[in-house]
């Protein structure tokens, strides 16, 4: 197995746990937040695909989907229109609110598949190009992606997690 299969297969199951994480909830438990400062599964969803986006298409040299794509008019967001819910305040997090799922997952759909095709192009070298010198040591692409992965299967669980608790699991 190479490492873009390895990384096409993580890369679906984070879309398996964001469409099991917001399937049939309504909006008001799509933006409930279990605490007053705490993130909501549309916070949660809505800023993971939005690194995802952000992050994957930089190193592509892509358009990111959110504006290519009118996203960002869709979600109609009081936020700057380049905005990724890095350092949110509690104020910010409660800007995202959606009136439904298929808003989320259909946004996360459409970054999923550009992630994809760009994942099944690359070769063993590839991982290897540094994309990101602002730190030390710098980033390579293969560190990237699986940054990314990562942290969308963190966010993705948070988000299983709220559900959890609207379901009656307790805290």
């Amino acid at each position: 197995m190479h490492a873009k299969d390895i990384l096409i297969d993580g890369y679906g199951r984070i879309q398996e746990e964001v469409h099991a994480a917001v399937a049939g909830l309504a909006p008001d438990d799509l933006n409930h937040r279990p605490a007053p400062d705490a993130n909501s599964i549309a916070w949660l969803v809505w800023h993971l695909t939005r690194v995802q986006d952000d992050h994957v298409a930089e190193a592509a040299g892509f358009d990111q989907v959110w504006l290519a794509q009118g996203w960002e008019k869709r979600f109609g967001l009081d936020l700057p229109a380049t905005d990724t819910g890095y350092s949110h305040s509690s104020a910010e997090v409660g800007k995202v609110r959606v009136d439904s799922g298929d808003l989320l997952t259909g946004y996360f759909d459409a970054v999923h598949e550009q992630s994809l095709g760009y994942l099944a192009t690359l070769q063993a070298p590839d991982f290897e190009r540094i994309v990101d010198e602002r730190f030390t040591p710098a980033v390579s692409l293969g560190v990237r992606l699986v940054s990314v992965l990562a942290d969308d299967l963190e966010h993705v669980g948070q988000a299983a997690y709220i559900r959890g608790l609207l379901a009656g699991g307790g805290a």
